[in-house]
């Protein structure tokens, strides 16, 4: 017990690093990499390690999809940039609850799984989804600009599944879902939906000013968990 109590610490001096160094290469500012840590040493002594891995995970493939081709994004005044705290609490919350929970309750495992499946998908489909040049609104059809609330594509809609899907081959290899078929699933079709959801809630609301973007994106991982905890 003791010995695992000091392993788990080491984990949590890794989480430090972690966040000193997203800090310093402006991914997240101060507070965005404080939140972060709290997250993630509530994981840690909550659910395990393994469930981190899986939102460090995440969080990996955002910032090197926020990275791509940003001279081009600056160009179109969609370069996202340092993310603040506000962003790490919409899109980690709902899962650092399920996972605190997850013990407790085995379909919030699911619920976990589909809020990391949709900030992922959502987050890939936002920042590889804006380099391509004939998206439309998902609400009407209608063709946009790129990096319009609520606009999809299929580029977009085509990474934010495959981004999910890895979330869930990571979520069965970590052995936080023990069947293979069941993990993909769960990530894939809550991922996805809570992706759409969030798009939904940006063309209808968040482009006419009545909600911000991280309403949005609360609102989506909330949607991704419960479906994530149906399918479980």
């Amino acid at each position: 017990m003791v010995e695992a109590v000091m392993i788990n610490w080491v984990y949590v001096i890794l989480l430090f690093i972690l966040g000193f160094i997203t800090y310093r290469r402006k991914s997240l500012d101060l507070f965005g990499s404080a939140v972060m840590i709290i997250m993630g040493i509530i994981i840690i002594f909550s659910a395990g390690v393994n469930w981190l891995v899986l939102i460090v995970l995440f969080l990996v493939m955002s910032l090197i999809a926020t990275k791509y081709s940003k001279k081009y994004k600056m160009s179109l005044g969609e370069f996202e940039g340092r993310r603040t705290s506000k962003n790490v609490i919409s899109n980690g919350v709902v899962a650092c609850f399920m996972a605190a929970f997850g013990g407790y309750y085995l379909p919030f495992v699911g619920g976990f799984i589909g809020a990391i499946a949709t900030a992922t998908s959502d987050t890939l489909a936002s920042e590889i989804g804006v380099l391509d040049a004939h998206p439309r609104l998902i609400t009407t059809l209608q063709s946009v600009d790129p990096g319009t609330n609520g606009a999809v594509s299929v580029l977009g809609t085509a990474v934010g599944i495959v981004g999910a899907a890895i979330i869930g081959i990571a979520a069965f290899l970590l052995g936080i879902v023990p069947s293979p078929v069941s993990a993909i699933l769960v990530s894939v079709v809550s991922g996805t939906v809570g992706c759409f959801m969030d798009s939904i809630l940006g063309a209808v609301f968040e482009n006419h000013g009545f909600m911000t973007n991280e309403h949005v994106n609360l609102i989506a991982t909330i949607v991704g968990a419960i479906v994530g905890i149906l399918l479980i």
